[in-house]
């Protein structure tokens, strides 16, 4: 038996937060019975339904995307702005790991499996992120060694971050580079440049630990290899 939340979770209906608060509200029936404890267990042979839908254990799926410009990484929106979920159509519940910013595009991993996303996104899991990103005015390379070493922004001191492929629109005064980080916090990557004096013009997200955008345009998807799901595992495990 495990505890009704986890069960929940792995069928892909909430996270685990959200379906300990279905409980408490009284959403959730086991075998008819209206269960507001969150100690309680039960089974997936057992009949549980959320607002009165019955749940079922779903097949683990795991999905890389191309997220374009103008979707929002949730799986719905309160101002009806189109979702990174709209894309895919999937017939299993799925929801975005960790976000991109709604003008931000890149590589963004969606999948239905908690445990996964968990280990994708804790910040005890250094798993690289690589994106490409264009910044107005022309970095200096002290500032590239800044953020080498692990940069403080807005109080926070944040783990260090490889710069490189560090190219100069002089002209258009403005800095083209590849930045790979091993965490993820919101609005990281615009923030740490806003700290050096430098306004992110350009976002995308090119790498996740060894999954990248090969073969894939704007809006396209494709699921994840066995291969690169047990690298990304691995890597977690032992970052």
């Amino acid at each position: 038996m495990e505890r009704l939340q986890k069960i929940i979770q792995k069928a892909g209906v909430a996270s685990r937060r959200k379906a300990e608060e279905m409980i408490t509200n009284g959403q959730v029936t086991v075998n008819g019975q209206v269960i507001t404890e969150l100690g309680s267990k039960a089974t997936f042979s057992d009949d549980i339904r959320v607002n009165g839908k019955k749940i079922l254990r779903e097949e683990k799926v795991y999905f890389v995307l191309y997220k374009p410009e103008g979707y929002i990484s949730a799986v719905t929106d309160q101002f009806d702005r189109p979702t990174v979920v709209d894309l895919i159509h999937a017939k299993e519940q799925i929801f975005p790991i960790g976000r991109l910013d709604y003008d931000t595009s890149g590589l963004l991993l969606l999948t239905n499996d908690g445990d996964f996303a968990n280990h994708m996104i804790h910040p005890r899991y250094k798993i690289e992120k690589e994106y490409y990103v264009r910044v107005k005015g022309l970095l200096r390379r002290e500032s590239s060694i800044q953020l080498a070493k692990g940069i403080v922004y807005e109080g926070i001191q944040a783990m260090p971050a490889k710069v490189y492929n560090v190219e100069y629109d002089e002209k258009k005064e403005s800095t083209f580079l590849n930045i790979v980080m091993t965490e993820g916090k919101n609005h990281q990557v615009k923030k740490m440049f806003a700290s050096l004096g430098h306004e992110v013009i350009k976002l995308k997200r090119v790498r996740f630990g060894p999954v990248t955008l090969e073969g894939l345009n704007k809006g396209e998807f494709r699921l994840l290899k066995p291969h690169e799901i047990k690298t990304l595992y691995h890597l977690s495990k032992n970052g």
